[in-house]
């Protein structure tokens, strides 16, 4: 069977939800996907088109009035298969994390500890600020979701929950080392 890229399997997935068109398909990214994997709608269209010409979805175009049609998506049963066996295969590779702090404090014997402190305040409030999106995110989708899809939707989000607290404690005990003149404890 063809293998695809990340982004491919992604968007056949979001097709087993309610999202059939790309907008809706943006919005289900924006509004869940993204806390864990960026899809930009310069990749969508672009991977809705080739699901389309390798026979795993099929597309129903509809006329709007005043408005561009409106194209449906839909997948057929190889693009059903095809999501299938990806689901099925082991993860290539734990992922590697790209995190900006990190290769600052890497570096932070070349800048004052005031600096790494500023650093680590401002990272701490954003990621609270990211847990309170979580919390809103989990009583939303418990609230006004009921599907079968709801409890792998939380398992996500608890995962994303439990890496920013724990971020967030990281930062605490990090900030406390360098408030005592970067001394390690």
């Amino acid at each position: 069977m063809k293998k695809y890229n990340h982004t491919t399997y992604a968007i056949l997935g979001i097709l087993t939800t309610e999202c059939r068109s790309g907008y809706a398909i943006k919005q289900l990214i924006d509004q869940s996907l993204n806390h864990f994997w960026k899809i930009s709608y310069g990749q969508i269209y672009p991977t809705l088109k080739l699901i389309v010409d390798e026979g795993l979805a099929t597309v129903d175009i509809s006329a709007q009035d005043g408005k561009p049609d409106r194209k449906e998506y839909s997948l057929t049963s190889k693009g059903i298969e095809t999501l299938k066996v990806w689901l099925e295969q082991p993860i290539e590779q734990i992922p590697i994390e790209r995190n900006e702090v990190l290769l600052k404090l890497f570096f932070g014997r070349n800048q004052s500890i005031e600096h790494s402190i500023l650093l680590l305040n401002d990272y701490k409030e954003k990621l609270e600020i990211r847990y309170q999106t979580y919390e809103n995110i989990e009583q939303v989708i418990s609230t006004h979701n009921t599907g079968e899809d709801l409890k792998y939707w939380l398992f996500t989000l608890d995962y994303g929950k439990r890496i920013t607290k724990a971020a967030i404690e990281w930062c605490i005990d990090t900030l406390k080392q360098l408030e005592n003149k970067g001394e390690l404890k």
